[in-house]
């Protein structure tokens, strides 16, 4: 497995990460759970990103279980904090919030550091000083290596890193966009700012939520066991900007099967492969209901699409392409 640096910060990760939102907080049993995080383990990928909003905090703790029997120089563990926990109705960024939800994500774990500390959402009701002086004093306790946002605008990263080098506080090193083939909204400001600041990015949903596998047909209701069929799992197919169960969609991405066929790949492998080709990539985060899913996506590692094959994709699918 190829390990790439994220950003300029002190972790060094796998080109693939692997992610519990849906795996782990409702989408397959306990059991199944730990099975795919150990073949993620078995196949090189080395972070695992979770949060404490997940499952009501279900997913730390499963993700605990699973990884307690290896040594912890084996494994990175990310975890996020903004939205509630469940029935609690506390939210945000505040520095209390921030100390009690850490804790408890330690706990959850049962680890005495979380690798990778991250901002969910960007927080307006609390100031940004605030948040990255909690952050900081996090960092410099031990109980957390790094420190990264989801979801935040070019903005509001300018915003935090100008505080950071202002007052001497820890720096932000991550930042987890959605970004696939089909959603580039990144490349346009955040990319761009993430370079000049030395953030490395882990992108999720690289698979725009199983659609670029090609299992979804336009026309035909979706396949019993899947994401877009379980209504507890198909939330952000429903709400994303551009419907991904749309027809018009769906027959864009099925023209790109062809393509793959003649690169060797998947589809999935292919979208894969498309994601990291990005140098403001760190990893992509994948999600797998069955151990072999992870196995088959570990081959998009490595792989380099060429430039023919680049122009075919965005002639397939440039009509559906959500950028901005």
């Amino acid at each position: 497995m190829q390990q790439r640096s994220l950003g300029n910060g002190p972790l060094q990760l796998s080109a693939l990460s692997f992610g519990t939102w849906l795996t782990v907080a409702g989408g397959i049993g306990r059991a199944q759970a730990i099975r795919c995080i150990h073949a993620a383990l078995d196949c090189g990928i080395t972070l695992f990103d979770t949060a404490n909003q997940y499952g009501a905090g279900e997913a730390e703790r499963v993700l605990g279980e699973a990884l307690k029997a290896f040594p912890r120089d084996r494994y990175l563990i990310a975890t996020k904090l903004f939205f509630p926990v469940g029935d609690e109705p506390d939210r945000g960024l505040s520095a209390a919030q921030i100390e009690k939800q850490l804790d408890r994500s330690l706990d959850r774990l049962g680890v005495e550091c979380i690798d990778l500390y991250q901002c969910h959402r960007y927080d307006r009701e609390t100031p940004l000083e605030e948040t990255m002086g909690a952050l900081d004093r996090a960092v410099k306790a031990g109980k957390a290596r790094a420190i990264g946002f989801s979801e935040w605008t070019a903005e509001q990263i300018e915003a935090a890193a100008k505080i950071a080098d202002d007052c001497g506080y820890c720096a932000f090193t991550s930042s987890q966009p959605q970004y696939s083939m089909l959603w580039r909204k990144p490349e346009a400001a955040v990319f761009p700012a993430c370079s000049r600041l030395g953030i490395g990015n882990l992108a999720f949903s690289p698979l725009a939520h199983g659609v670029l596998t090609g299992k979804y047909a336009p026309g035909l209701p979706p396949p019993p066991g899947s994401r877009a069929a379980s209504e507890e799992m198909n939330l952000f197919m429903e709400t994303a900007g551009r419907h991904y169960r749309s027809d018009y969609l769906l027959e864009a991405v099925a023209q790109l099967k062809p393509i793959a066929n003649d690169l060797g790949l998947t589809m999935a492998q292919m979208a894969l492969a498309w994601v990291l080709r990005r140098p403001e990539v760190a990893s992509a985060i994948i999600g797998a209901s069955r151990p072999e899913q992870i196995a088959d996506n570990v081959r998009a590692v490595g792989v380099a699409l060429p430039a023919e094959a680049l122009e075919r994709i965005d002639k397939a699918i440039g009509a559906v392409v959500v950028s901005a």
